[in-house]
């Protein structure tokens, strides 16, 4: 629980966790914009450069669940500290690294340090308020939470363009280092120290559970998933791992994560609705730089630019919440969020080689103002019902999921997008024969179609047309998937009148 000093430092300590948490979910995206840029520099592969995204997602994950016995063992201002300081040191490694494998490396020790940074920050801020003031203090730190990702393309962009792609990882420095500066100043001293068992059975069989399953779906399309061995391999030790985590929570004297939170039905439908999100969500602002600056030309900086209308949406949103969550309800602000991302998923199924800027930002704004809308009631349902004790562990395990949902979200829509690229090129060239309408003015007058150059243009054009029928694919049938998000919103109870707190009394 928070003591007194941390309650009467609320505001710098607000300030310091939202820096944090932004500096970690900021780095899940920035680097999308920059990944053509690093790719060149480093001599790397299209499905090898995706490690610098995907890398940084696992190890977080992976981390994550250590962060709740690190904490009663050091205390959660040491633990912070560690942190934020391993996190601005890895950050500047990132950006000084000269080859693919560095860059994967330190982006591994990055989201090993950073994994504590966004659980951590929410249960102080849930332990730091009163009960009634729970719905501003959730929509303030979901401002720090999907921010982040939505602002990362726009600011890497930027960087990118006028400096280089090493400055969407030194960002990170004045970030850290503020943070860090102002939670050792202002946050209480926790000397930890509590005995808490460690269920490495547990821990064990969850990591090998999550690392097989990325390498499964990150291995997958360039070996022809399981015609191969090696990915049989991955999903063997991918199913064991679970069956084997599944049993251990269930049997054990001291499961890895306390039994009662799977009992809690608002936790476990809310930590299932953010692995959806988690999913759609980043996937989405993964894909979308690199479709604008390889198929409709952009450079990096105009494709920050008209992410920006994403980030636009999402800050209306946050600005509304507040006021919106006691008069209409966390509920129907779940369906309206739900809605509008499909609607704009829809619009984006409608993307074509021939379009301005325009329906990219119109899509961009509508899903900004969706997944706004979702965030911070998703949290309060989340934890409405859970008890304050269960707090950690739940803050934990959500955010491992969140961060799960977002790689497998990238592997699927990256692999997808190859293969059904490839497949839709090939339908494309079947019709492509002499005298066909299509081939008319597709080609300059001064080219003619059966030279060198124009078959090799005639490829370009029919891969370039067979890459935007996969990502219309790929939106469409992500609208779909929104649509299962709704029965588990139905599910949810509403959380029960705010009782007294034992903080209701300190000044706000």
């Amino acid at each position: 629980m928070t003591n007194a000093k941390d309650v009467a430092n609320r505001a710098p300590i607000t300030a310091a966790l939202m820096l944090a948490t932004l500096m970690n979910t900021l780095d899940s995206t920035i680097a999308n914009v920059a990944l053509p840029h690093i790719q060149g520099s480093v001599s790397a592969a299209q499905d090898q450069v995706t490690w610098v995204l995907t890398s940084y997602i696992i190890a977080t994950a992976v981390m994550t669940p250590m962060v709740g016995w690190l904490a009663s063992k050091l205390g959660r201002k040491r633990l912070f500290l560690l942190s934020i300081g391993g996190f601005t040191v890895t950050s500047m490694l990132c950006g000084v690294a000269t080859s693919l494998p560095e860059i994967v490396l330190f982006r591994v020790a990055q989201g090993l340090f950073g994994a504590a940074l966004m659980p951590l920050s929410q249960t102080v801020m849930l332990d730091l308020y009163p009960m009634r003031m729970i719905p501003r203090v959730m929509s303030l730190w979901s401002a720090a939470v999907i921010l982040g990702p939505i602002a990362g393309p726009s600011l890497g962009g930027w960087l990118t363009e006028n400096l280089s792609w090493r400055w969407v990882f030194y960002i990170n420095l004045p970030i850290g280092i503020a943070a860090f500066m102002v939670l050792q100043m202002y946050m209480a001293d926790d000397p930890g120290g509590r005995q808490r068992p460690f269920d490495l059975v547990g821990f064990s069989t969850l990591t090998v559970f999550v690392g097989a399953f990325q390498l499964m779906l990150d291995r997958g399309p360039s070996q022809d998933w399981f015609d191969a061995t090696e990915i049989w391999i991955y999903a063997i030790l991918c199913g064991l791992g679970l069956f084997m985590f599944v049993v251990q929570i269930a049997t054990a004297k001291n499961p890895f994560f306390p039994r009662a939170l799977f009992r809690d039905a608002n936790f476990v439908g809310g930590m299932v609705f953010s692995l959806f999100v988690g999913m759609l969500l980043f996937s989405t602002t993964a894909i979308l730089p690199s479709f604008m600056q390889t198929l409709l030309g952009y450079s990096a900086l105009q494709s920050g630019y008209v992410s920006m209308t994403r980030g636009f949406g999402s800050l209306i949103s946050f600005l509304l919440i507040p006021s919106l969550i006691p008069r209409v309800g966390a509920k129907p602000l779940l369906v309206a969020g739900v809605g509008l991302c499909m609607i704009a998923l829809m619009e984006m199924a409608q993307f074509n080689l021939a379009m301005t800027s325009g329906p990219i930002m119109v899509s961009g704004f509508i899903q900004g103002l969706g997944t706004g809308l979702m965030f911070a009631p998703l949290n309060t349902l989340s934890f409405a019902t859970l008890s304050p004790t269960l707090r950690p562990d739940g803050t934990i395990l959500a955010t491992m999921g969140r961060s799960l949902g977002s790689s497998v979200g990238i592997s699927l829509v990256q692999s997808t997008l190859v293969r059904q690229g490839a497949v839709d090129a090939s339908r494309l060239s079947e019709h492509l024969v002499a005298g066909a309408p299509a081939l008319a003015g597709a080609l300059p007058r001064s080219v003619p179609l059966q030279s060198a150059t124009g078959l090799s243009m005639l490829r370009g054009i029919v891969g370039r047309q067979g890459a935007m029928l996969a990502y219309d694919y790929v939106f469409a049938w992500m609208a779909l998937i929104v649509l299962l998000m709704l029965p588990i919103i139905v599910a949810l109870r509403r959380p029960p009148p705010a009782a007294p707190s034992p903080m209701d009394g300190v000044s706000e």
